[in-house]
């Protein structure tokens, strides 16, 4: 096959588009720079050139999924409304993340062992979770519970969503939809009715 003539630019996206198929269908450990090369049907040095190596492309597709997937999880929650439209907004953000970028969620997800270099999945959710913790901080000093419970509290809606997110990647049943309004049923209906100060019925150690 004749090799198309590119530019600079061109040719980077095209690499990026590559690494970023075989990253989510193989996994970091599981992909090359000989197959990057191969399928972009393109010479390793060139590979090389533009980004020094399989970490180098990998670091690049990661901080790109995740400042899309921040992108969009940060204009669900920046007007001001309601607190559950809010939680709506959120979950359908994600949920519409997953749906048009599977790759990228996949490669998300996995671990890795450039991760520590290019940020988590888990990094992103903290990310996403101080934004709900400023949230839920306001509406908390309204309703008179302690606000500085509200990072306990954005960590586990953001965790809920994440873990759930990632079981409907596999399943896609049911509707997305279905899916971000269970969710927020579990979450606002929990909420609604919060103890202000809980305590468990069973203490714990005392079976």
């Amino acid at each position: 096959m004749a090799r198309v003539r590119m530019t600079g630019k061109e040719r980077r996206q095209q690499l990026l588009d590559v690494a970023r198929a075989l990253f989510a269908e193989k996994g970091f450990d599981g992909t090359s720079i000989e197959e990057i090369a191969h399928r972009a049907n393109v010479s390793k040095p060139v590979v090389y050139e533009h980004f020094g190596g399989k970490e180098g492309i990998y670091a690049v597709v990661v901080d790109r999924e995740m400042q899309a997937l921040l992108t969009g999880m940060t204009r669900a929650l920046s007007e001001d409304a309601h607190p559950r439209l809010l939680l709506e907004r959120a979950a359908g953000a994600l949920l519409d993340y997953i749906e048009g970028s599977t790759d990228g969620f996949r490669i998300l997800v996995r671990d890795s062992p450039v991760a520590t270099a290019t940020g988590t999945f888990s990094s992103l959710l903290n990310d996403i979770a101080s934004q709900v913790e400023h949230i839920l901080g306001v509406q908390f000093a309204k309703r008179g519970y302690e606000p500085k419970l509200a990072a306990l509290y954005s960590q586990a809606l953001v965790g809920m969503v994440a873990l759930t997110g990632q079981w409907w990647l596999e399943v896609r049943k049911p509707k997305k939809n279905e899916v971000a309004a269970h969710l927020v049923n579990l979450a606002w209906n929990g909420l609604s009715a919060m103890e202000g100060k809980p305590s468990l019925r069973e203490r714990p150690g005392s079976r």
